[in-house]
């Protein structure tokens, strides 16, 4: 089945509105329309199997041309509109593609001549002039490449996650079962849609027939507020820079009732448990799902239920219907409970590996299990908790040092927004321990000393940072999510 046909064909003659927010509204019916419409364009005009690029913030533009790409038997690949025109070239050129759907703002950006790439006038231009067009269900090879998405790799290039139909499928149909969606739910979307958590949140709520309200301007933190009560969400999906600026950066969020607002989701990393629990003290009529997953399982593959919250606090849970965790050691035996190990994955969200690249596929798919690369332990009870990534391990005069462990003591003190742990360079123990750390400016009474003082109460000695350096805000890439060093 084409992935498109399995979120849209149910809401084909559905009018109610699918895409809330200031700027547009678009109906289920509307959309599905121009999708058949433009699908059906490009397969008389391009053919199939054609790889598309895809550049445009979160809007209508994107979402329509994102699944008539699909539909039509093309592969999609969305980027970010904020790319470097370097990148973008790299790409661009691994593909083999000279099809672009581009927004004009990223056309005059790149000073590429509007007559070489889609735009929104040709959209427009489609939905205007072309015949009503019915709506077929493509029969189409479920492992067929439906999509690709970028990713930073472990060189400065990009690696180029290829996903199925039958990825999209099934991880949409995991997340839909667990968190309980249905036609009321109503998504407020900061995340984008070249990112694949963001991706979830638009399969999902089109499968279900439920709402999406789109928002590009999360720095302006009222306008989520608004959003959240005008549209009475049910539903926020956030990486952990979104839910620390929201607690920390302003009391406003804390304390104002969204008594719409079932549940919040949270993946891209791990949270601090300290934010978690002022969360659910600040809106405990809220739900609050603890998830992990990888772009190269499709979005996701585990989530903490939250009545477990309490039981189970720091723990990323178990993996989603119908996918298969394990928490193995180097010979890819699992591990005994408390042991660290590497967290793998067996599903049919699994990717079908990476574009062009079969050595990092070898390293990543091994007998349709995922390598995800990072470490964990297992409890007794078959929950997982998440350590680190391999790379991101620091030894401090040959001791292991994970540096989430410091960070959630440091993220505990009143005032900080957000910690991150890195490694710098000894003479005497190959690697000592740097805290960066981001905080609220009216808390002036935290100095360098007393950060480490407290450390101090709370880790062994040799956990303690050396260094603490101060800045004004938390690094995060396009999607939100933080950005770490190498």
């Amino acid at each position: 089945m084409n992935c498109v046909d399995y979120f849209l064909s149910e809401q084909i003659i559905n009018e109610e509105l699918f895409i809330l927010g200031r700027s547009e509204e678009v109906s289920f019916k509307e959309l599905a329309q121009l999708v058949a419409k433009l699908a059906d364009w490009l397969k008389n005009n391009i053919g199939v199997d054609n790889k598309i690029l895809l550049l445009s913030p979160n809007n209508s533009f994107f979402i329509t041309a994102y699944l008539a790409i699909m539909k039509s038997g093309n592969v999609v690949v969305p980027l970010n509109p904020g790319i470097e025109k370097d990148q973008f070239d790299y790409i661009k050129e691994l593909c083999e593609t000279d099809h672009v759907f581009m927004v004009k703002q990223v056309c005059k950006r790149f000073q590429i001549d509007i007559n070489d790439v889609w735009n929104e006038d040709f959209i427009n231009n489609i939905k205007t002039t072309s015949n009503e067009t019915e709506w077929i269900d493509n029969a189409i090879n479920e492992n067929q490449l439906a999509q690709i998405i970028f990713t930073s790799g472990s060189t400065s290039l990009p690696k180029g996650v290829m996903l199925s139909h039958k990825n999209l499928i099934a991880n949409t149909q995991s997340i839909i079962t667990y968190l309980k969606l249905n036609e009321s739910d109503i998504m407020e979307v900061v995340l984008p849609f070249f990112y694949c958590y963001g991706l979830s949140l638009l399969h999902t709520h089109l499968k279900v027939g439920g709402k999406i309200v789109l928002n590009n301007t999360f720095i302006f933190l009222g306008s989520v507020i608004s959003d959240l009560q005008k549209y009475k969400c049910t539903g926020f999906a956030g990486v952990p820079s979104h839910f620390q600026i929201l607690l920390r950066k302003s009391e406003t969020f804390k304390n104002t009732e969204f008594p719409n607002l079932r549940y919040v989701t949270q993946a891209g990393g791990k949270l601090h448990t300290t934010f978690i629990k002022e969360f659910r003290e600040s809106k405990p009529e809220t739900q609050f799902y603890v998830m992990y997953g990888q772009t190269e399982a499709t979005a996701r593959l585990s989530y903490l239920s939250p009545d477990l919250l309490e039981t189970k606090l720091g723990s990323l849970g178990k993996g989603i219907p119908d996918v298969e965790l394990k928490v193995v050691d180097d010979k890819g035996e699992s591990v005994q409970s408390g042991a660290v190990g590497e967290i793998v994955a067996h599903g049919d969200n699994v990717m079908l590996g990476y574009f062009k690249d079969e050595e990092e596929t070898k390293n990543a798919l091994d007998n349709g299990w995922l390598h995800t690369g990072d470490l964990a332990t297992i409890d007794d009870d078959g929950f997982i908790y998440h350590a680190a990534r391999k790379k991101e391990i620091i030894k401090v005069g040959g001791r292991r040092v994970s540096p989430k462990e410091i960070e959630e003591v440091i993220v505990g003190i009143n005032g900080v927004i957000d910690c991150t742990i890195e490694a710098v360079s000894d003479e005497y123990l190959g690697e000592s321990i740097k805290a960066i750390v981001v905080m609220n400016k009216d808390y002036k009474e935290v100095t360098d000393i007393s950060i480490k003082e407290y450390c101090a109460s709370k880790l062994a000695s040799y956990k303690v940072p050396g260094v603490i350096e101060f800045k004004d805000n938390v690094d995060v890439n396009a999607a939100g999510k933080k950005v770490k060093k190498n």
